[in-house]
């Protein structure tokens, strides 16, 4: 796969060689000799289980990469990071330049602090890095990547490319970042994004789709338990037993989806007659 990618002026990748895809008239399905149902249930099932080996997987990362997980949008290129190439991170080194870092045990881990970057978003699509001396990486002339800038320039901005899965770093230059094989250092200087231009830039940062919603006590379970449970918490026992509304449960439903269940609730509890908070 080398050679994959080529540049765009929009900082896209391309499959290189690809022809553009012409779309054929879809042919019409036919339905007579297929029982209703039938093939609906069986892809949502396999979608069902894609998405559960594919949540699997990136625990199976996240934890083998001591809580480290691989960005997959721009919108998460921020923060602490780490770029990783073939299982190895990036190193900061004390003359400001840059190098790959020793091989993980087992191929995963971690970075170690050296192996710690600061993105910083400038743009809708582009970021600064900072290593840990303070100083922001910057293209040199001769294409190489240092981290000698104090401040941000037109040379100091990156653009993360995403495309099919994979990613590549483009710098102000218009090239991508690769390792040099002879002496692992850092340049910017690959009109293609090939295999070797293929990173994993990594984050510790807590994303908000992973924080735990808080749900009180009286609102877990089903939607029958859940009246229930206001019910015991608000009711007010003078015969001695729980009154619950009759009505269709259905508009608990709807009204938990639009933010109304408390609403709702008490709007069923006050047909009862017998809560403290009613008329």
């Amino acid at each position: 796969m080398s050679d994959l990618y080529c540049v765009r002026s929009s900082g896209k990748l391309k499959l290189k060689g690809e022809k553009e895809k012409k779309h054929k008239k879809a042919k019409k399905r036919k339905h007579e000799d297929r029982p209703e149902g039938v093939g609906e249930s069986s892809s949502g099932s396999s979608s069902n289980r894609e998405r559960k080996k594919a949540k699997a997987e990136a625990k199976q990362d996240y934890e083998s990469h001591g809580g480290w997980w691989k960005v997959k949008e721009f919108k998460h290129v921020t923060g602490p990071v780490a770029i990783e190439f073939n299982n190895c991170y990036v190193k900061t080194l004390d003359n400001g330049g840059f190098t790959l870092g020793a091989p993980k045990e087992g191929g995963a881990g971690p970075p170690d602090p050296e192996e710690v970057l600061l993105a910083v978003k400038i743009t809708e699509t582009k970021v600064a890095l900072k290593s840990g001396y303070n100083k922001y990486l910057k293209v040199e002339p001769d294409e190489s990547v240092k981290g000698i800038s104090d401040a941000v320039g037109t040379f100091e901005q990156f653009e993360p490319v995403f495309q099919d899965g994979k990613m590549a770093l483009m710098g102000a230059n218009n090239r991508f970042i690769s390792i040099h094989s002879d002496d692992d250092s850092v340049h910017c200087d690959q009109s293609r994004a090939g295999d070797d231009c293929m990173i994993v830039i990594r984050s510790n940062a807590e994303r908000e789709e992973d924080k735990k919603v808080y749900i009180p006590e009286e609102e877990q379970g089903k939607i029958g338990q859940v009246e229930l449970n206001y019910v015991k918490k608000f009711q007010k026992f003078q015969d001695h037993k729980i009154k619950l509304c009759n009505d269709d449960r259905e508009a608990l439903l709807v009204a938990k989806r639009d933010g109304s269940l408390h609403e709702t609730l008490l709007d069923r509890r006050e047909k009862m007659k017998a809560d403290r908070y009613c008329k």
